[in-house]
């Protein structure tokens, strides 16, 4: 295949017009869209987002993040709308319809359809003068000079900017609704970023063992008690588990290499008495920050200054937080 135009040159040209669109995009924000975002918030029902072609695969990623952040919402296609899909509007809800003209035949005949429910219309376009805009309640401006394709025709730039007034949308109702990342864990759950937001030490430390020592317990005990509980290391502690120090693998290793007559030694010989720590109730991405911070691989959990658990790297990286 004959290679026509530079295939780089080309890709730099979308991204630039592109990137250009949604800079104008911003000049655009104004009392409708504020009125939009205040409308929603005053909802009793949900946010229904239509479109058709492209502009239903946009809304359906709106109605995704609006729905991750805290904004109960529906996609309904406006094809199917006019062939019963419609009942799924109640009169509580509002409906963003999404259109780059404005005029297409099913958008003209879902329109009256929507407004003889009574529940008011956003029109998310590229055409304010189009028959969407002037019969919606709310317009949001997502007008372009041109699409990305070199024919002008193919939806390029105008789903760019849709979506991206979309995720306008989403954050303005989110900061209004004070949505913290407590909540945000809520709808995530599943995944790495939800447990990096939700899963704690606790959920992980009853996995493992407690390997522990006494300050006299001998080398040799210390050895077996570190391997056995296949942790890397052993908290030292008193008759009431209050914490004293930490034995690891790699003080065994160091302490080997520089006396040949370790095995008299007893584990506070060797112990370092400043372990780093985390208290019960710490999120595990807490953990991961205090170990990457400090280059080690294990974490003691106390609750008091006792003993509680132990995190491993190995068990963040089994959870997905690494």
């Amino acid at each position: 295949m004959n290679i026509k135009k530079n295939i780089q040159k080309t890709a730099k040209e979308v991204l630039i017009n592109e990137s250009l669109a949604l800079k104008n995009t911003a000049f655009f924000i104004d009392d409708q869209f504020e009125s939009c975002i205040k409308a929603i918030l005053n909802l009793k029902g949900r946010v229904v987002v239509t479109g058709i072609g492209k502009s239903a695969i946009i809304a359906n990623k709106i109605v995704a993040t609006l729905n991750s952040t805290g904004t109960p919402s529906l996609f309904m296609h406006a094809a199917d709308a006019i062939h019963g899909d419609l009942g799924m509007i109640t009169a509580d809800d509002l409906v963003i319809c999404l259109s780059k003209s404005g005029n297409t035949p099913e958008i003209k005949v879902l329109v009256p359809l929507i407004k003889r429910l009574g529940v008011k219309l956003v029109a998310l376009v590229s055409n304010i003068d189009s028959y969407l805009a002037l019969q919606a309640d709310y317009v949001i401006n997502g007008t372009i000079d041109q699409e990305a394709c070199p024919n002008n025709l193919a939806p390029t730039t105008s789903t760019t900017v849709h979506l991206a007034l979309g995720d306008a949308l989403a954050v303005c109702l989110l900061e209004q609704r004070e949505f913290s990342s407590k909540d945000f864990a809520q709808f995530h759950p599943g995944g790495a970023l939800g447990k990096k937001l939700y899963l704690k030490v606790d959920d992980i430390m009853v996995n493992n063992q407690k390997p522990k020592l006494f300050l006299e317990t001998p080398i040799s005990e210390a050895i077996v008690e570190i391997s056995s509980k296949r942790l890397g290391c052993a908290a030292v502690v008193d008759k009431f588990d209050k914490i004293l120090g930490i034995v690891t693998d790699g003080d065994l290793r160091r302490m080997i290499l520089a006396d040949t007559d370790f095995l008299n030694k007893k584990s506070g010989d060797i112990m370092s008495k400043s372990p780093k720590t985390l208290p019960m109730g710490s999120y595990a991405s807490n953990a991961l920050e205090v170990m990457q911070e400090n280059s080690i691989t294990q974490l003691i959990i106390e609750k008091n200054g006792i003993l509680a658990g132990f995190v491993h790297l190995h068990d963040l990286i089994k959870e997905g937080i690494v």
